[in-house]
């Protein structure tokens, strides 16, 4: 493995080259671990289409689930940022699909993260609210509140978070997001602390931040039950 800038380091796996922070402690919220391979001895068979291996017919495991099949089962490359691979890896058919529908999420909905919304803030059960700037962390790590005070929210402490909604839109659509309250454990803290947020002047952008957030708790949940 070899140093690069920026905390970084590249990381040779049998999967692949992947891109991972010094200290794995920094890793993204929602980055997931690389599965555990199915030994070559366990899997005679593709275990999608049941076709027997031999000389011919190579096996080949997804860097997604870690499962083995032929090569017509596994043939894709696609890529896979939640696991810091460099480069697009074979992937099999089912989770081929799930890296890219999640990659709609890191091409537009994480700038929208990253971009910031306005919000009126209202912490814990007092009737003080405060008009900030809510956004991701580079790092993916935290959501930075900024106004007159400033604090920040470390995703991994989120217990709950619910998307709130302001009922149905003009021409009887969908409701639109229009707030979200959450509950973490502040840092040194068992105690779970409320946060609420309600869109501020500008509901369009604000509606599309929430709409980006309800995705990456979507991820998030999913990478603490691995």
């Amino acid at each position: 493995m070899s140093a690069v800038p920026d905390g970084k380091k590249l990381v040779r796996s049998p999967s692949g080259l992947r891109m991972v922070p010094e200290n794995g402690a920094f890793n993204s919220p929602f980055s997931l671990d690389e599965p555990q391979w199915v030994p070559d001895k366990e899997c005679p068979r593709c275990m999608q289409c049941d076709t027997k291996f031999d000389f011919i017919r190579r096996k080949h495991h997804c860097r997604r689930c870690g499962r083995c099949f032929c090569d017509k089962c596994c043939s894709k490359k696609v890529v896979l940022p939640r696991m810091c691979f460099v480069d697009p890896v074979r992937q099999c058919a089912e989770c081929s699909l799930v890296s890219q529908k999640e990659m709609e999420f890191y091409d537009k909905q994480l700038k929208v993260l990253l971009g910031g919304g306005a919000f009126v803030v209202t912490l814990g059960t007092t009737e003080k609210s405060e008009t900030m700037t809510c956004r991701l962390s580079n790092n993916h790590r935290y959501l930075f509140l900024d106004g007159e005070t400033h604090f920040e929210v470390e995703l991994s402490r989120i217990s709950s978070m619910q998307i709130l909604t302001d009922g149905t839109s003009p021409g009887g659509g969908t409701s639109r997001a229009s707030g979200m309250l959450l509950h973490y454990r502040p840092m040194g803290s068992q105690d779970a602390q409320q946060l609420r947020m309600e869109a501020a002047d500008d509901k369009k952008v604000a509606s599309l931040w929430l709409a980006a957030m309800h995705k990456a708790a979507k991820l998030l949940y999913e990478a603490r039950d691995q």
